[in-house]
């Protein structure tokens, strides 16, 4: 379904992505991890189509993504930070969003999941970081999609809509979706993921699953495990 071949990406002199190739033919949970500057961010942008690399190919169902628009339409993206206009109310975000997209949407199901009623008519400049990534989440799975891409999802949540969260996540795998995730928790990680791309420096420096990952850095422990393998590469 992703399919991505000798992905280089460069800002300025800094190497970003160093020739990814990467293939996710299958639906599942796939956690891309990895430090603070591996590249996360900038491989979830390259697919979207956010950000255009100097090299390599991104096929998503076998149609290179390049100059494209439409495959866009079938991709559910919550990002990194919410970023949205202060002086818009939920409401009107949820509508406008819905409108712009013309597919069929499911969002009064997760506002009432999230408790959002009281907020639908507050201007969002005026919602704490955590109301506005529950809307963040509406937004995101209020689509029939087959292909999520979630950046850091579990930032700002309180448990109980952590839990919500997973439940989600666990609804759309078990409905044959293909979910990408990038995030530090590795609780979240260990709960959710069926597999791993961890990426260290612009590489790919492990591809599996959690339990081979674990079994690599000779830790039981998920987090453990990566703080070995990253101590060991900065020896």
């Amino acid at each position: 379904m992703i399919e991505i071949s000798s992905l280089n990406k460069s800002f300025g002199k800094v190497c970003v992505l160093e020739g990814i190739s990467l293939s996710i033919d299958k639906s599942g949970v796939f956690a891309i991890l990895g430090p603070n500057g591996s590249g996360k961010t900038t491989l979830i942008k390259c697919i979207l189509g956010m950000v255009i690399p100097q090299g390599g190919t991104i096929k998503i169902n076998e149609q290179p993504v390049r100059k494209q628009w439409y495959y866009r339409k079938h991709i559910n993206y919550l990002p990194q930070i919410a970023r949205f206009p202060d002086n818009l109310k939920v409401a009107e975000l949820i509508r406008m969003i819905t409108n712009l997209r013309n597919q069929k949407a499911n969002d009064k199901e997760l506002i009432r999941l999230f408790k959002l009623e009281p907020f639908l008519d507050k201007k969002l400049g005026n919602l704490s970081g955590g109301t506005k990534q529950k809307v963040n989440l509406v937004l995101t799975f209020m689509f029939d999609n087959p292909i999520l891409i979630l950046d850091e999802p579990t930032t700002g949540l309180d448990p109980v809509s952590l839990i919500h969260l997973k439940e989600l996540i666990k609804k759309e795998k078990e409905s044959g979706k293909t979910i990408l995730i990038t995030t530090h928790i590795m609780d979240f990680v260990e709960a959710m993921a069926d597999e791993v791309v961890f990426l260290l420096e612009g590489n790919i420096y492990f591809e599996g699953t959690v339990k081979s990952l674990k079994e690599h850095g000779g830790k039981s422990n998920l987090e453990e495990a990566i703080a070995t393998i990253l101590t060991q590469q900065n020896v």
